[in-house]
């Protein structure tokens, strides 16, 4: 194996809110429970987490690890995430911060 294999790792964060009641937090916890333990078999995705604040009732961070800029563009026009984007409709507090960043200097354990 060479010594000079360049890994490319793209790591996108999305922050939804729900609505500040009981049940919209409720089911906006498991859409997003269902969505992460699919879009980990996706091809090229290393890891997906789901954390929630602790500081913020009803904020909860999806954090992804993908292979390449590719296959993350094409897990977000998948079925997958229109179906986990749909339904949010409603639930939310505002539309989802979502961000792209570089691997600068994260680590996966794989």
């Amino acid at each position: 194996m060479s010594d000079d294999i360049e890994i490319e790792l793209v790591v996108v964060t999305m922050t939804f809110d729900a609505r500040p009641n009981q049940a919209d937090n409720a089911e906006l916890l498991a859409i997003l429970s269902k969505y992460i333990v699919l879009a980990r078999m996706d091809d090229g995705c290393r890891n997906v987490d789901l954390c929630s604040s602790i500081t913020k009732s009803g904020r909860h961070l999806v954090i992804q690890k993908w292979d390449s800029d590719e296959m993350q563009r094409q897990h977000f026009d998948s079925p997958l995430m229109v179906e986990m984007a749909t339904s949010c409709v409603g639930i939310l507090a505002a539309a989802p911060e979502i961000d792209m960043w570089e691997g600068t200097s994260a680590h996966d354990l794989r």
